[in-house]
């Protein structure tokens, strides 16, 4: 199961009626089309706007796209920026406030997926944001611990050839911040256990020109936002153009595959529920295709010495 949402399709409407001012919401995924595991949306906050302080029963994580939201957690309110991601963890009071200009507009993920209206609640208002003193975002201090923020370049694997000064504004250097890189594809951790996320993670993807992801299908389900450049898709045996704005959605078993068959690089947020397991967390067609050619072969071979 599949499901793709073109970006002239997304139209956000007035959400949590009651409990925020000049903010809206679309869902890119949830129980309607075919989703069991995770909650995703797009958010718009105008400047001005704001959402009360809330919980919810799941866990919820967000990335940045435009603008200069506030989050209010912990009492405190911290300015973000395009680039800014981090994890609400489940059960934890939090506000939004609006930017100094404009609209911000962010992407949100929530696992579990949240209930169907009308069900058992899962998100409970408090009341007006406790604090309304903000602070930029400073993810190299420790005490930032749910934040993290990605620059254009981060995911640039050049850029690895040169080591990051001691007084760089990013987090210092680890295992923790490393880029993956492989075949033509590079990934950044955005979101995960580092963060204290337990339930989904969230990671920017990038393709050269030429990249490819082989058929496979996993024991989880994934979702892309495209934020730059094309990409062919598959999904089910279905082939998609996928460009700036547009969502792709692989239910679990959804065998899936990527072709950037363009002249530039396609990058894209992804994010998983449940998180991948330590072991067999991908099947790709090709490999089971090869065991079943050589089982094949060999068979044939038996059957001739038996002559």
């Amino acid at each position: 199961m599949h499901y793709v949402l073109r970006a002239a399709e997304m139209r956000p409407k007035p959400a949590y009626r009651g409990n925020s001012k000049s903010y809206s919401r679309v869902a890119l995924v949830d129980d309607t089309v075919g989703s069991v595991h995770m909650g995703l949306g797009l958010c718009a906050l105008r400047a001005g706007g704001e959402v009360d302080t809330h919980l919810h029963s799941f866990e919820e994580s967000f990335y940045v796209l435009e603008g200069d939201p506030v989050l209010v957690i912990d009492g405190h309110g911290v300015r973000l920026m395009p680039g800014a991601c981090g994890l609400v963890p489940l059960g934890v009071p939090h506000a939004w406030l609006g930017p100094t200009r404009g609209t911000a507009k962010w992407i949100e993920m929530q696992a579990p997926q949240p209930r169907r209206q009308g069900g058992d609640d899962d998100t409970f208002f408090l009341g007006p944001p406790s604090s309304r003193e903000v602070a930029d975002l400073d993810i190299r201090d420790p005490r930032s611990r749910h934040f993290f923020r990605m620059d254009d370049d981060d995911i640039v694997v050049d850029k690895l050839k040169i080591g990051a000064r001691a007084d760089a504004p990013k987090v210092s250097a680890s295992m923790n911040t490393a880029l993956l890189a492989y075949s033509g594809i590079a990934l950044k951790m955005l979101v995960d256990k580092r963060l204290d996320a337990q339930l989904h993670t969230m990671f920017m993807v990038e393709y050269q020109p030429g990249g490819v992801a082989h058929p496979h299908d996993h024991p989880m389900e994934e979702s892309y936002v495209i934020l730059d450049g094309e990409v062919d898709a598959v999904g089910d045996g279905k082939r998609y153009t996928l460009r700036k704005g547009d969502l792709f959605w692989t239910g679990v078993g959804c065998v899936h595959a990527f072709y950037n068959t363009s002249k530039g690089t396609v990058r894209w947020l992804e994010t998983q529920s449940p998180p991948l397991p330590d072991r067999h967390g991908y099947r790709f067609s090709r490999d089971w295709e090869y065991l079943k050619e050589k089982l094949a072969a060999g068979s044939t071979k038996g059957r001739g010495k038996r002559k």
